[in-house]
């Protein structure tokens, strides 16, 4: 699991990057803004130290980044909110009592974190052992929303991380669905939540416009422009940007330079990694959940809800816009950062050939060594050699793997005409329609990714 051998960095990033952030954005913020109580500064500090789940996805998507590069920065932003929320409702309580101690602080986070990580498993094997026995693929994807909700819940009743909580049954629940789930039902799954995620996501940003309007009216009312809040913005807005490079370059080298076997293991990275890594961290939808969730009443209320509105349109429209230039100015994509030893999609399918192979073989030959299914065999053969070919040859012959699917789409495309044809004249009833138009579909699919498989890495 890709997630879990990365766990060492992910922590890194989503614990110790986000409480740095905190400290600094804290002491910046009242070195500008001294009137503001230090809970408060603190508070802003924990508000926008995370990077968010959503915006990553949204700006990271297409990017010509190295894989694990792009792991990092998504394995952060699902874990790191934790940390921040743990964060801030220390920061609001110190402000509304006036009291903190660090080592309760310290015990009550690890009670949080650990607490929703325990309930987050528990339920996600739960639901996965319910999904095994669904079947009904309509059910099964309600199933899966629900439990989004259902395990957030849990960890807030058992009073640990909903957020840690969450993000554990769903890397639970996604590690054995490739078990639990038939195939029609994950096909349709994928299909479902891809348009409700793009939907959630565009609405996220619909909210941070709205919220805008509503926070810079009542500052107008209270005789506060945005011009005059605007240097304090830039000084917290930047305060946020170093610390994260203060965190990130030391936690990419230093470990490397004390421990021989972690550097042979895991080789230093060239500096365009911190470096990319450290701009890549664009605040969300969660930052400003919670600055909108900081009680009424509180000091600086307005002030801390405005500067998170500013600090999330400046990552996304700034740092967000920036990183296709700068990746390619570093020429990070040409980069290929392994951990261990991974295999290409490639050298995977010839893997997968084989074993394929071998199980057709197995099934096919009877106890008396007849095979009765030589056709079969002999295309499974096929598959496996060309394969092989393919990365023994380091994908010179993709401009023929082309042009095969492109004959196959050509096929496709006459055999649906077809179908159309015989449903329109009547000859065929809908349900055969349907029928076979899903298996061309189905075929399209496969060629169209076929065409369009990344070359041999």
């Amino acid at each position: 699991m890709i997630f879990r051998a990365n766990l060492r960095i992910i922590l890194q990033l989503a614990v110790g990057a986000v409480a740095f952030t905190t400290l600094i954005v804290g002491v910046v913020t009242h070195l500008v803004v001294p009137t503001l109580p230090w809970a408060a500064c603190f508070a802003l500090g924990a508000i926008v130290s995370p990077p968010d789940a959503v915006a990553a996805k949204a700006v990271l998507k297409g990017l010509p980044l190295p894989p694990r590069v792009t792991t990092l920065l998504e394995g952060e932003s699902l874990v790191n909110d934790a940390t921040g929320l743990v964060l801030f409702k220390f920061a609001i309580a110190a402000g509304l009592t006036g009291v903190f101690s660090a080592g309760a602080a310290v015990g009550n986070f690890l009670v949080l974190a650990l607490g929703g990580i325990a309930s987050g498993l528990a339920f996600g094997y739960a639901v996965s052992f319910l999904l095994g026995r669904l079947r009904e693929s309509h059910l099964t994807i309600v199933a899966s929303f629900l439990a989004a909700w259902a395990s957030y819940m849990l960890g807030d009743l058992l009073h640990v991380s909903g957020v840690l909580a969450t993000v554990s049954a769903g890397l639970l629940m996604g590690w054995r669905q490739h078990d639990v789930v038939p195939a029609q039902t994950r096909i349709q799954a994928v299909a479902v939540w891809s348009v409700v995620v793009f939907a959630l996501e565009s609405l996220v940003f619909v909210f941070i416009g709205l919220s805008l309007r509503g926070v810079l009216s009542r500052l107008s009312a209270s005789g506060v422009g945005i011009a005059s809040l605007a240097p304090d913005i830039a000084y917290i807005t930047g305060a946020m940007v170093v610390a994260r490079f203060l965190w990130i370059f030391p936690a990419v080298y230093v470990p490397r330079l004390v421990s021989p076997g972690l550097r042979r293991r895991d080789p230093y990275p060239p500096v365009a990694v911190p470096i990319v890594m450290s701009w890549a961290g664009m605040r969300g939808v969660v930052s400003l959940a919670v600055a909108l969730s900081v009680p009424v009443g509180f000091p600086g209320r307005d002030f801390m809800v405005a500067t998170t509105l500013a600090v999330i349109l400046i990552s996304i429209l700034v740092q967000g816009t920036t990183l296709v230039p700068l990746i390619h100015a570093l020429h990070l994509s040409k980069f290929v950062l392994k951990r261990r030893a991974i295999l290409s999609e490639a050298e995977a399918r010839v893997e997968i050939a084989r074993a394929a192979l071998a199980a057709m073989k197995q099934y096919s030959t009877d106890a008396d060594g007849v095979d009765r299914h030589p056709r079969l065999v002999e295309q499974y053969s096929r598959r496996a050699e060309m394969a092989a070919r393919f990365v023994d040859t380091q994908g010179q012959h993709a401009d023929k793997r082309a042009d095969h699917y492109s004959a196959i789409l050509i096929a496709n495309r006459s055999a649906r005409n077809e179908v159309l044809s015989l449903h329109r004249a009547g000859k065929i009833h809908d349900s055969v329609l349907h029928s076979l138009e899903a298996e061309l579909d189905l075929e399209e699919i496969s060629a169209q990714r076929s065409m369009t498989r990344p070359k041999l890495e």
